[in-house]
């Protein structure tokens, strides 16, 4: 609210324009940071209308009741135009903006709809950009949508699943690539009108998604670039695998959930629950004695996998076995004992450690250091495959776990199971027990583009905000992995890399060898140069895989605005070298990693600038109990219920209508009915977006009560009524001119309440200012509503009335010539404290 147009100027002089259309245009507009002008300070210039709009603006009388629904639906088409291109060239061709800001809206994912932490992101951007608006700068926050692979692709699957009973396999590639489009199509835009009914004045008319041409080709370049430089190769390595996603996933998108006894757990797919959090018991018969070694494990199944047993050089217990071998229970094989001081810990366990170099990192490493083959036993789909017992070809990874279980007590080569503490690795995504594989997979190799990322935050080149995250920053950034960009998708970018099909006529080349080319001409270039024959574009096949999905987001600071074409336009050279690098990257502080490290990486490597000097990080949105907000739980918000309110017979509906268990459905529908017996009322997008601004102390986790909506609500209705009061003791003087005389030519006759309050503006003007460029929005929210209800409200309109309603106290001329002074002088001061308080 506060600051609207002149947050920094000083009280100068000016004319005022009539105050029907000025002030029914920013209630109309809406209230608070909702409705900050969108003008520089400089010129003030008034935003050219439509007559027919005009007309309305001017004549339309405040209602008796403020209706959020009805305000900001009224007055969309009066910002639309206010924003529009053409209306922003007419007043940059008055006055130019001096510098741009230039942000970018962290994009959501075309899964569905706009969440609470969607909202409050807008919130804060918003406030950011209005401000420097308001400032004077040419403002470039540039909104967009995700292709997010993972998350769109899944949830196309289970909509084709549900709806026509088919797979993507049913339909090709093709087909379902066409399907995830029409998705994009319908579901991206209806979250660009979330955008706009959240208020949010992006650049409308450079919206980016990270699939587009554009991007597309930003995508290309990036990946081609790095292959050149050797910083992406493809190496056949262990991978985190999710088999009900049916791909490879990063580090960062594995959760660990950590287990301290038994547990059982349902996964996506099965029908009963697995045991978790216990250790296997049981013996490897040592070859050629009766001795036996006792081994344990988590995952019994991978038995078929062992390849050798280890122990530790230094273990007494075990010194006459070095060199030994032991009985392979089920395939009746001898398999080595070997000594290895790293895998295996004396003081763990029995101190002998099976040994699975396809199906586990740490014996990957072993296998290596040991020369041991890799057996690989389980598939893609999670089932027993390869060289094994013929029982067990087929069978669910968990359920060959109990079948392997049961076969060992069958041998008395079982010995018990105990509790065990365990760090069970979870697909973030998918919520199923990731499964480590060997593949080849495509990588980026990080430790350069890191350390950079890492000392540009530790040499004050880039800030992060709140600080506390820059332990995290360098903890990651200092210990971080080679980058598996590869995905076993059909939804996303399209790897740039091409080998040979097998088969190829006149030549002998393996079709393990990969050329890497913006194009398939390119490709077969490439190959041709290298394999010294002719080929044609049907000798070559593109890698089925796609890139993750942060590799295209990282990008976005540079693709955005028109990377990597800036040598080949004038126009996007200006726009990208004016916008780049950012002037502040605000995000969740949840996708640090995935996502800012990621651009600071990226981009840094490509134009060798940061992305953005300063990096504001906000809180997860939790519920009000400080719960995690998850569709599984029941208690997302939907920013829209709250705007535009919702019946509890319709929250019901919803709830019943997700993917909730029916425990958490019943406790979810309890809390629903305790908290919103009559359903959510309609608060308007300015409370809401009120009160997450109202949520952001430095430090603390937002717990979202929307009952806070609700009162923020009544914020929003005194703000109406003040001004429905001030209009019919300001629109017309005595002299019955339909305007204020200027408050800079009647200091001397301004009361002491005049002048009181005019201090308290001046102050709060300052207060609210110091905050939003601090960084502490709920500072200058705070501020704003102190400042409008218990100093203006309730203090000074009050001490105006009797001066405003022209109560005659005195008789005389001098008395009355006093009394019209003060008049003129208290409606003057009202307007002012109006006008800026917008």
């Amino acid at each position: 609210m506060l600051g609207r147009r002149r947050c920094l100027q000083s009280f100068s002089s000016r004319r005022v324009e009539p105050l029907t259309g000025r002030f029914s245009r920013c209630l109309g507009a809406h209230l608070n940071l909702h409705s900050s002008a969108v003008l520089p300070v400089s010129s003030n210039p008034s935003v050219p209308l439509s007559s027919e709009l005009r007309e309305r603006v001017k004549h339309a009388p405040l209602a008796a009741t403020y209706d959020p629904t009805v305000v900001e639906k009224g007055w969309q088409q009066y910002w639309q135009q206010a924003l529009a291109p053409e209306t922003q060239l007419k007043i940059n061709a008055k006055e130019p903006a001096n510098k741009v800001f230039s942000m970018i809206l962290p994009p959501p994912n075309v899964t569905g709809a706009l969440h609470i932490g969607h909202a409050l992101t807008i919130t804060i951007q918003d406030a950011i950009a209005r401000w420097h608006r308001m400032r004077g700068f040419d403002v470039r926050w540039l909104p967009g949508l995700d292709h997010a692979g993972i998350a769109t692709q899944s949830v196309v699957e289970r909509k084709l699943h549900k709806e026509r009973g088919l797979s993507r396999y049913d339909l090709g590639r093709e087909a379902f690539v066409d399907e995830v489009w029409q998705w994009n199509e319908q579901y991206g835009g209806k979250i660009m009108s979330q955008i706009d009914h959240l208020g949010a004045i992006v650049k409308k008319d450079q919206p980016y998604f990270t699939l587009d041409e554009k991007r597309s080709e930003a995508v290309v370049e990036a990946f081609v670039k790095l292959y050149e430089k050797g910083l992406i190769y493809r190496r056949r390595r262990m991978v985190n695998w999710c088999p009900t996603l049916q791909t490879a996933i990063s580090d960062i998108e594995v959760d660990s959930e950590q287990l301290e006894k038994a547990t059982k757990k349902m996964l996506p797919g099965r029908e009963k629950a697995v045991e978790f959090g216990v250790m296997h018991r049981f013996k490897y018969q040592v070859a050629d004695s009766d001795e036996v070694l006792q081994v344990d494990t988590t995952r019994p199944e991978t038995i078929f996998g062992d390849v050798a047993v280890a122990i530790h050089p230094e273990d007494p217990r075990y010194k006459k076995f070095h060199g030994k071998f032991v009985i392979h229970p089920f395939s009746k094989e001898r398999i080595p004992i070997v000594t290895d001081d790293v895998l295996v810990n004396m003081e763990l366990g029995t101190g002998v450690v099976k040994v699975t170099p396809a199906h586990d990192p740490k014996d990957f490493d072993c296998g290596r250091r040991h020369e041991l083959p890799e057996v690989e036993i389980i598939d893609k789909y999670g089932k027993l495959c390869g060289n094994i017992d013929q029982r067990f070809i087929g069978l669910d990874r968990f359920d060959a776990r109990q079948r392997a279980i049961e076969e060992l007590h069958e041998m008395n080569l079982y010995v018990e199971k105990i509790d065990h503490p365990t760090a069970l690795s979870i697909c973030s995504r998918s919520g199923d027990v990731i499964e480590p594989l060997l593949m080849p997979q495509w990588y980026v190799d990080c430790s350069g583009m890191a350390k950079r990322a890492a000392d540009n935050v530790r040499n004050g080149v880039m800030a992060i905000e709140p600080k506390s995250h820059a332990h995290t920053w360098f903890f990651f950034l200092d210990n971080i992995q080679d980058w598996c960009i590869s995905r076993q998708l059909w939804w996303g970018h399209r790897i740039p890399a091409y080998r040979l099909k097998p088969g190829t006529a006149g030549t002998t080349a393996s079709n393990d060898k990969w050329f890497v080319a913006p194009s398939l001409e390119e490709a077969r270039q490439k190959a041709e140069a290298e394999l010294g024959c002719k080929l044609q574009d049907d000798d070559l096949e593109q890698d089925v895989d796609v890139l993750d999905t942060w590799f295209s987001s990282g990008l976005l600071p540079l693709s955005a605005f028109g990377w990597p074409n800036a040598s080949n336009d004038d126009e996007v050279a200006r726009d990208l070298s004016s916008s780049y690098p950012l002037d502040v990257m605000e995000t969740g502080s949840d996708i640090l990693f995935f996502w800012v490290a990621r651009m600071a990486m990226l981009c840094e490597e490509f134009s060798g600038r940061v992305p953005f000097e300063k990096v504001l990080l906000h809180p997860m949105v939790r519920d009000k109990a400080g719960r995690k907000m998850s569709k599984s739980l029941g208690n997302v918000i939907d920013p829209l219920h709250v705007i535009n309110g919702i019946s509890l017979e319709q929250l019901l509906s919803d709830l019943q209508g997700g993917n909730v268990g029916q425990r958490e459905l019943k406790k979810a529908e309890k809390e629903l009915k305790k908290e919103f017996p009559k359903g959510i009322p309609t608060c308007g997008a300015d409370a809401l977006r009120f009160t997450l601004a109202s949520y952001l102390q430095q430090g603390r986790q937002i717990n979202m009560d929307v009952q806070r909506v609700v009162s923020y609500r009544h914020f929003c209705n005194k703000v109406w009524n003040a001004v429905r009061y001030a209009l019919p003791l300001l629109e017309t003087t005595d002299s019955g001119d339909a305007s204020v005389t200027e408050l800079s030519l009647l200091h001397g006759d301004m009361t002491l309440a005049d002048r009181w309050i005019m201090s308290r503006l001046a102050a709060v003007v300052s207060e609210v200012n110091t905050g939003i460029e601090a960084n502490q929005l709920a500072t200058s929210v705070a501020a704003i509503q102190r400042f409008f209800v218990q100093e203006l409200c309730d203090i000074y309109i009050e001490f105006s009335k009797p001066v405003l309603y022209g109560n005659r106290l005195e008789e005389g001329v001098h008395f009355e010539q006093e009394q019209h002074a003060r008049k003129r002088s208290a409606q003057a001061t009202l307007h002012r404290c109006l006008d800026y308080s917008m």
